[in-house]
């Protein structure tokens, strides 16, 4: 890695106009996919992440969503700074931020900036490219409908996939039943195609020493605010004060309830499509929920 760690640091200095020589090296703990460090010269530290080249694509996907949070100026998100390949490796480069876990002050500064970000509207749902959630691949090419996007673009591919992991075909068929009637959940609900993050789990959020939220780690789309907020139920994490904050803001449409297992079984598929089959019972218990939703 020591000639990897050169180019970085050339890299950083050529995007900084700063001359950027690293004192440290020190790995980050936290990551799944890719390796983390802090590289600091005793004055700048800098976050950098690391991958074979196979992870280029995600690196340059997460830059794209990062600098669209930024543009959109209402969550601080870490600042981007150089991307590239080394040697067999291919990197990113951010700002190095010192952050701890959300309290409830920050978690409800963060619910309030949501709801700011979710008023940022595209002209359609999609994306300017493909982008990943976790190691997944995920689908982009934009569409006027809302409906047809998420069921065509997130649940069809990930059920095609959970085939080939091994997912028994009459689940799957099931599944494909969702997508063909999902337009039930939708017959008086027609969502803005607002900005998304997009894996927003309480691991892609913290705050800085001072209660300043930061959001990282996107997998930013324009898509229904709903798939957000579900997200951030689904898995845990985040204190009380986050979803009130967002539900004084901007109130969520009373519908929110029914539609909130459609949108995360998107996620409950791609944890079983990553990490296999103990997630397996959950799918198909969302699966048999939402078709009995949508016999009605």
């Amino acid at each position: 890695m020591t000639r990897a760690f050169d180019a970085i640091a050339a890299a950083i200095g050529e995007r900084t106009g700063t001359r950027f020589t690293p004192r440290t090296v020190s790995p980050v703990s936290g990551g799944s996919i890719h390796r983390a460090w802090q590289l600091d010269d005793g004055h700048r530290r800098f976050f950098v992440k690391t991958g074979g080249i196979a992870a280029a694509p995600m690196f340059a996907a997460e830059a794209l969503g990062l600098q669209a949070l930024t543009a959109a100026a209402v969550a601080p998100t870490p600042t981007f700074v150089a991307l590239g390949q080394a040697e067999a490796e291919a990197f990113l480069v951010l700002d190095y931020l010192d952050l701890k876990p959300l309290d409830q002050t920050g978690a409800a500064r963060l619910g309030t900036a949501l709801a700011q970000l979710h008023r940022v509207t595209g002209e359609s749902f999609g994306w300017p490219a493909d982008n990943f959630i976790g190691a997944t691949p995920q689908q982009n090419a934009p569409h006027p409908s809302w409906p047809h996007f998420f069921g065509e673009r997130r649940l069809r591919p990930q059920l095609q996939l959970a085939l080939q992991n091994g997912m028994d075909q009459a689940l799957v068929t099931k599944g494909h039943g969702v997508i063909e009637r999902i337009g039930g959940l939708f017959i008086d609900y027609r969502p803005a195609p607002s900005l998304l993050h997009g894996d927003l789990w309480s691991g892609n959020t913290e705050q800085t020493g001072d209660g300043v939220p930061v959001i990282f780690d996107p997998a930013c789309y324009y898509g229904d605010r709903e798939t957000d907020l579900a997200m951030a139920e689904l898995f845990g994490g985040f204190p009380a004060s986050f979803y009130a904050a967002y539900r004084a803001a901007w109130p969520l449409d009373p519908g929110y309830e029914r539609r909130k297992p459609l949108y995360n079984l998107y996620h409950i598929l791609n944890h079983f499509n990553l990490f296999g089959g103990a997630y397996l019972g959950q799918t198909q218990r969302m699966i048999e929920r939402l078709l009995a939703e949508l016999r009605r």
